[in-house]
């Protein structure tokens, strides 16, 4: 009887289970992100002021690809990437974030990763200077996963994080915006729906992680809030199926719990993530609602599907692919 070697045995046996795991490093890793979806032509953004735009983009795609690269994880990556977006006058969330009927700031934010299914959110903060920092510090630090108003804005100075005065947040063609909304000029168009930030990524490990950032829309009243703290609705992310973030008109991306139902899709029906996306668009325009959103499964498979005439979207890949959009039917 021959005799069994277990020094042999137990190699393969390890050997198996590493073969089975992504190692940081040797992965493929992908970022994915948005700056929000509207009504926007190339007649509407002067030239400068789309490479402008095309700038920012790109820089906040190399912060999260530097990370990504680095060994560094999705969530870390994501709050990386939405931080610079914060940071971005640009865009309506952080310091470009629109203004509330009441002439202050209104914030919101969430980060869910996709191997824990552990997630955090913030709404209605108007003195955290990056919102999503807030929001994956619940995730990491608290017994709970969604905060608002008063009481988000007390844990994230418990926690630390960076407190400025609402002014910080001003800027003046926001201002004007809620101005010419409260003077009836003009009715509100779906501009005023949109301009939320997010991203999704995937790490050397394969995990997934989703982040989303916005200062709302604009003359919201009453404390009103979006789709994108809500988990499921304006962000989701399971290693089993993808991570979404959203951007759009939210109440109907609440109503359709637009991100989880692209992940169950692929999870129930088996379907590719491309499809699923195009099945959950569908059904958003059918309703009347106008947005879009990223997806990133974790095959490394992208969709950044959106039924306005334009999206501020990238990507990036460990592959050195790369991708930055504005307009409908641009690659």
């Amino acid at each position: 009887m021959r005799q069994i070697n277990y020094y042999t045995v137990a190699f393969l046996f390890l050997l198996s289970i590493l073969m089975d795991l992504p190692v940081s490093g040797q992965g493929s890793y992908c970022l994915v992100l948005h700056g929000g979806a509207g009504s926007m032509d190339p007649s509407s953004i002067p030239p400068e002021k789309q490479k402008e735009y095309i700038f920012h983009l790109n820089k906040a795609l190399t912060l999260g690809d530097s990370v990504l690269s680095h060994g560094g994880t999705s969530t870390e990556a994501v709050v990386k990437t939405v931080s610079y977006l914060e940071d971005c006058p640009l865009f309506n969330a952080g310091k470009g974030a629109v203004f509330a009927w009441n002439g202050r700031n209104e914030l919101d934010a969430s980060v869910m990763e996709g191997a824990s299914l552990k997630a955090g959110a913030i709404s209605g903060v108007q003195t955290v200077k990056n919102p999503i920092k807030a929001a994956v510090s619940v995730m990491n630090h608290s017994a709970h996963v969604f905060l608002s108003g008063k009481g988000a804005e007390e844990y994230a100075r418990l926690q630390g994080l960076e407190m400025v005065p609402n002014r910080y947040f001003f800027t003046q063609n926001r201002y004007e915006s809620l101005k010419k909304l409260k003077e009836r000029e003009r009715a509100r168009n779906q501009n005023d729906n949109h301009g939320t930030v997010g991203c999704v990524a995937l790490d050397t490990y394969g995990n997934l992680s989703a982040g989303t950032s916005t200062g709302g829309m604009t003359g919201k009243r009453y404390g009103r809030i979006g789709d994108a703290p809500v988990i499921g609705a304006g962000t989701y992310a399971d290693n089993k199926s993808c991570a979404v973030s959203c951007t759009g008109h939210g109440e109907y991306f609440i109503r359709l719990g637009v991100a989880r139902d692209v992940a169950l899709q692929m999870e129930y029906l088996g379907i590719p993530l491309e499809q699923a996306a195009g099945n959950v668009l569908k059904k958003l325009t059918a309703m009347g609602g106008t947005g879009g959103f990223i997806a990133l499964d974790r095959s490394g498979n992208i969709t950044m599907p959106f039924n306005t005439s334009g999206m501020f979207r990238g990507f990036i890949k460990s592959t050195g692919e790369k991708e930055i959009a504005i307009f409908a039917g641009e690659k």
